[in-house]
Order: C-alpha cells, then structure tokens, then sequence
C-alpha cells in the first residue's frame, strides 16, 4: 500500500509539472500528424496486396505502426528529463524523504505514459475523417499495448540515462537503439513481404509483436493469436524492464 501511495503522490505532483507546460503534447502531435496528413494516403498501392483495396483499410495498417513509433521514440527520450532533474538536484532532495525509490521512478514513468496516451488519442481522433473504422472494445486494448509499451521505454530510457549521465552521450545511444527496433517492428511498413531473414530476426523483437497486435485490433480481429500473444510479451518486457530500471535507480540514488 505505501508504494502505491508513494507511486501516486509522484504521479499527481508530475502530471501538475506536466500540465503547467502543455506544448510539450503539441509538439510530440506535430511530427505524427506530419506522417498521418503526407505520408498515408501515399500507401494505398503498396497495401493493397495485403488486402488494404481502400484508404480506410490502409489507416488500419498504419495508424497502430505510427502510434507504436510515437511511443517507442517518444518513451526512449524520456531519460533527458531524469538526467535534467538529477542536474538540478531535485532526485536528490527527494531521497531524503521517505518516498519509496521505486516510486520515483513508476510515479515518472507513468507521467510520460499518460502524456504519450494523451497524444495517441489525438493522432487517432485525427484518423477518423481519413476513413478509419475501430471498435471501442479493440481501442481500448489497443491503448492498453500502448501504455505498457510506453511504460517499457519510459523504464528503459530511464535506465540508461543513469548509465550513461551524460546529455551528449544519451541522445546517441538511445538512437541506435530505437532505430533498429522500430524498423524491425513493421511500424511504416508491414514486414509481410520482407525477405525470410528480415521476418525471422523481427520475431525476437517485442516492439513487432505489439505492432501485429494493435493491427489485429484495429482491424477487428479481437480473438486474433497476435493479440494474446502481444499482451503477454509485452506485460513480461515491462516487468523486466521496470525491474531493471528500478535495481539501478535504487543503487545510484542513494
């Protein structure tokens, strides 16, 4: 009961943080809306022999691939914000108290997955003139991938902000991480038509099957296996992912 309290108090005092400086959702809408309006309606031929024969169809595909891509780049950057935070001495003040170090991070973390939340629903409300068609049911499912990915790169990035303290040094190594991992993920483009060897090295990469998943969802296909099997790869990379995170943050926030 006191790492939820904890967990919740950080969480409020970061959604206030959040809310006195909302241009930071605008600004993480623009690049996404910028793909949605461009780069969409370019991919009606390349979808159509996967079935996609209408622009309704082809935003089923692509708006779960850019959702998933807002969320793997917008929760690996996160670690700026703990690095700026560490600088100003604001973790520092907080270890004296008896807040629970986990809950420094979760309460953190759990901010940047409500405002990547906040900026799905916007990219998909701006979707719907496009023709977009998505049961309420599978929406919600779908946002659920979403938040335990967010939470999953939020924990990520917060980790290795603390192994590597350095503004300079971070912004590199998380590009090279998150590149490779959503290429691999069939985020613009599904890898069904990719060479065997491409598909068969994106099966090890999580981040694909929370893609199919959400794809199987907006589509409609509820009792798809890609959903289940989604669900439960990504609940146990979060798990450990926070795990990990929070083993580092308790033993070099001392």
């Amino acid at each position: 009961m006191k790492l939820a309290r904890d967990t919740w108090l950080v969480f409020q005092r970061q959604l206030l943080l959040m809310a006195r400086t909302p241009v930071w959702i605008a600004v993480g809408v623009i690049q996404p809306l910028f793909y949605l309006l461009l780069f969409a309606p370019l991919l009606k031929p390349v979808f159509a022999p996967m079935g996609a024969t209408t622009y309704a169809e082809t935003y089923q595909i692509y708006v779960p691939g850019l959702l998933a891509v807002l969320v793997i780049f917008g929760g690996l950057f996160t670690g700026f914000s703990l690095l700026g935070e560490l600088r100003a001495g604001i973790i520092e003040r907080s270890r004296v108290t008896p807040v629970s170090r986990l809950a420094l991070l979760l309460g953190r973390a759990l901010r940047e997955v409500v405002a990547l939340l906040v900026q799905a629903v916007i990219i998909t409300l701006l979707a719907l003139p496009f023709g977009l068609q998505v049961r309420p049911l599978d929406l919600l499912l779908a946002y659920l991938l979403l938040a335990l990915l967010a939470l999953m790169t939020s924990a990520i990035s917060y980790g290795i902000a603390l192994l590597v303290p350095s503004d300079s040094a971070l912004a590199p190594v998380v590009n090279t991480i998150a590149q490779p991992i959503a290429l691999l993920s069939g985020v613009l483009l599904p890898l069904a038509l990719a060479p065997h060897w491409l598909q068969a090295a994106a099966h090890w990469n999580p981040f694909y099957w929370a893609v199919e998943g959400m794809r199987a969802l907006f589509s409609g296909h509820l009792g798809d296996n890609a959903v289940w099997q989604s669900l439960l790869i990504v609940a146990a990379m979060t798990v450990a992912a926070v795990f990990w995170s929070a083993r580092l943050f308790s033993s070099r926030v001392r």
